[in-house]
This record gives C-alpha cells, structure tokens and sequence, in this order.
C-alpha cells in the first residue's frame, strides 16, 4: 500500500486506457492503478525469467567445448546465407 513518502504518478496509457477501464468494470481490479501496478508486477517477472534465461545461454556458451569461430568468418557466412536467401550480393 502506499505509504507516506510516496507520491502520486500521472501515468498516460493512450491506447490501452481501454483495455485497463475494462479490466476494472469487470471486477477483477478495483481501480486502474491496481491493474498499473499487477502490469509491472508481471513485467518484473518477465525481466527476470529473461535474465535468468540469458544466464543460462551465456553459461552454456562459456561451457560450449567446441573451438572458437573468429567473428570475421561468422560474419562472413551470415552474409553469405543472406544474399543466398535475398538474392542480394554479400
């Protein structure tokens, strides 16, 4: 709840006032900014599922036994693979 040294925000949600009045009138929220606040709750969620996935992958990548590929010959096949799939010269 909000506590003394808090201060209000004005929050300006454009197109999704909608979608935030209606989630009020149906009784799941008592108030827009209750639907604000579970809109970031579920958005710090997000952020750290996300975190927590890109620790996984730069761990898998640090654990990855295979050699090393210089950048310049990944670049080098990923412009390859790109003018084969446009039809664009690399």
């Amino acid at each position: 709840m909000a506590s003394r040294a808090e201060k209000p925000v004005t929050v300006t949600l454009g197109p999704l006032t909608r979608a935030a009045q209606d989630r009020v009138k149906s009784g799941r929220y008592a108030s827009v900014s209750e639907v604000v606040r579970a809109g970031l709750r579920a958005l710090e969620r997000e952020e750290a599922l996300l975190d927590e996935l890109l620790k996984v992958r730069v761990a898998e990548a640090l654990a990855d036994p295979r050699p090393v590929q210089p950048a310049e010959d990944v670049r080098t096949a990923l412009a390859a693979r790109h003018a084969k799939r446009t039809g664009k010269p690399a």
